[in-house]
């Protein structure tokens, strides 16, 4: 994926005057409180009530939900229509970052700080009721770009900008595994993740992503999240927004 010289600028620190522009037709969600990634399979049969209890996190505007569909399954025949190698190495990531040697299905991981077995409802939603997030990102959108604006805030750790994207909504009957034949709902299906740059919390980000270039293929959605790194390893979700078309 290409965006010109867009995170050249943004790796520099600069910013990109641009006009105010109408919102396009879609959802977009600023300043949540909590980024909630969980990492599921589709052969797996404990992940079910993981996916539909993030799609129904979904539905609240101060979250933002991502679904990472991993292939780590695939070996022993429960291939995930969904599943992919960089969803399985972000998992492991936040497992080395945490000095763990253990990842699992389902997964659920709030901010980019605490995991969770993602079925949890009442652990997930105390973590979620004491979360927050200290940057706010401003996204608006018309028909052909999405801007995205993250203001400065000197004295934070200067962070990476990512831009994931995702199916909003699919449907699925599984071939093969621990739920052969039963047909799913998933939500927020992880389709892609690429380094915009970083954000400089002395003069903070600007930028414009042109939408036929971001949601390519399947994907109808975007989130762009500012997270911490240490030693090339995740470390805490700073800022998120999401946006629909």
């Amino acid at each position: 994926m290409v965006f010109g010289a867009l995170h050249l600028k943004l790796f520099a620190g600069l910013a990109l005057a641009v006009m105010a522009m109408p919102a396009a037709a879609g959802e977009i969600k600023t300043n949540p409180r909590a980024v909630l990634e969980l990492f599921t399979s589709q052969g797996c049969n404990s992940c079910p009530p993981a996916d539909a209890l993030l799609k129904s996190f979904d539905q609240q505007p101060d979250l933002i939900t991502l679904a990472y569909h991993v292939d780590y399954w695939d070996y022993i025949g429960w291939a995930d229509t969904f599943g992919a190698k960089a969803n399985t190495d972000r998992q492991r990531a936040y497992a080395a970052a945490w000095q763990s040697n253990t990842i699992y299905t389902p997964e659920l991981v709030v901010n980019g700080a605490h995991d969770f077995v993602g079925s949890h409802k009442p652990e997930v939603e105390n973590a979620v009721a004491s979360a927050s997030l200290p940057i706010p990102v401003t996204l608006k959108a018309d028909a052909d770009m999405l801007d995205v604006s993250i203001p400065g805030k000197p004295g934070e750790q200067e962070s990476g900008v990512w831009l994931v994207t995702f199916i909003d909504n699919a449907d699925v009957t599984v071939a093969r595994g621990e739920n052969a034949g039963k047909k799913l709902s998933y939500s927020q299906v992880v389709t892609g993740r690429h380094i915009l740059g970083m954000w400089d919390p002395a003069n903070g980000a600007h930028l414009r992503l042109p939408l036929d270039e971001v949601l390519t293929g399947p994907s109808n959605g975007a989130v762009i999240l500012v997270q911490r790194e240490h030693a090339g390893l995740p470390g805490p979700i700073m800022g998120a927004a999401s946006f629909v078309r």
